[in-house]
């Protein structure tokens, strides 16, 4: 069966759920815990949408490659159209490739038991929606660390007369649009650092190789690229501006937001699930 034949808007309603926050926050392991427990899902990593790594922007200041600083970070229209087809066809288009296999991923079990019933539960609202409307239910879990860049942290560039720049707070927000389903994991600062500086390094694309490439973190990159980038991506999705203990506005509506150090990974899961079985 072809794309377009799976695709087809009558035949398939798809349900987005999006994982936010920081590098090293979770996101990853929550998104393949809800991947178990969905009955017919698939996971959309946003990393796999950054430029290759020979178009990577280099920090004006500190002369190393920014990836980073959320303009520059993915290919905002190569993201947002892909999420447009998903949301159409609920299938993934065959050309894609994905480097998460190849990335360290630490393993935060959680009861069989719970994934289980969640799994049990999903299958029968699938097989229910299937025999009500003649049509598959789809669950795409996206995870990525600029999931909400919202357009309000970019306004400034507005005042410039550049087209691309535009472009990209536009298609940021058709991005936030296509998600059903919006959670934030929030770790202190002191806990994500250690976590990256515990990585080996990243998988990246490179237009050579499909394989891509390892990133190391050179010294300091940590402290003068990857933090502040992430609270500028995200001071307004804080209020007060503040990234680390704020509540969150209206900038990104239902925003589920959980405490990483204070939540368990059981716990989170079965909230998420649950809000997955009542907007479903």
């Amino acid at each position: 069966m072809s794309d377009n034949q799976k695709g087809n808007l009558q035949s398939v309603k798809v349900i987005t759920i999006a994982v936010g926050g920081a590098t090293c926050s979770g996101k990853t392991t929550l998104a393949k815990h809800l991947r178990s427990c969905l009955y017919d899902s698939f996971i959309i990593h946003q990393d796999d949408f950054a430029p290759p790594q020979e178009l990577v922007p280099v920090h004006p200041q500190y002369n190393v490659q920014d990836w980073d600083d959320a303009p520059g970070a993915i290919d905002w229209p190569r993201f947002v159209d892909f999420l447009e087809h998903i949301k159409r066809s609920g299938v993934l288009p065959s050309t894609h490739k994905s480097h998460d296999h190849l990335n360290e991923n630490k393993q935060v079990p959680v009861a069989e038991s719970i994934t289980a019933h969640w799994r049990r539960e999903s299958e029968r609202i699938s097989k229910e929606h299937q025999e009500k409307h003649g049509a598959r239910l789809v669950w795409a879990i996206v995870d990525g660390f600029l999931m909400y860049w919202n357009k309000a942290c970019f306004c400034f560039i507005v005042l410039l007369p550049f087209r691309p720049e535009r472009l990209h707070l536009t298609v940021h927000q058709k991005a936030i649009d296509q998600l059903d389903i919006r959670v934030f994991l929030r770790v202190p600062h002191d806990v994500l650092k250690q976590r990256r500086h515990e990585r080996h390094g990243y998988h990246t694309a490179v237009q050579s190789d499909p394989e891509g490439t390892l990133w190391r973190d050179p010294p300091e990159y940590w402290e003068q690229i990857v933090y502040p980038a992430y609270f500028r991506a995200h001071t307004d999705l804080f209020e007060g501006g503040d990234v680390e203990h704020g509540k969150p506005t209206d900038k990104v509506p239902e925003l589920l937001l959980f405490e990483g150090l204070q939540t368990n990974m059981e716990s989170t899961l079965t909230v998420v699930m649950e809000k997955v079985i009542e907007v479903t």
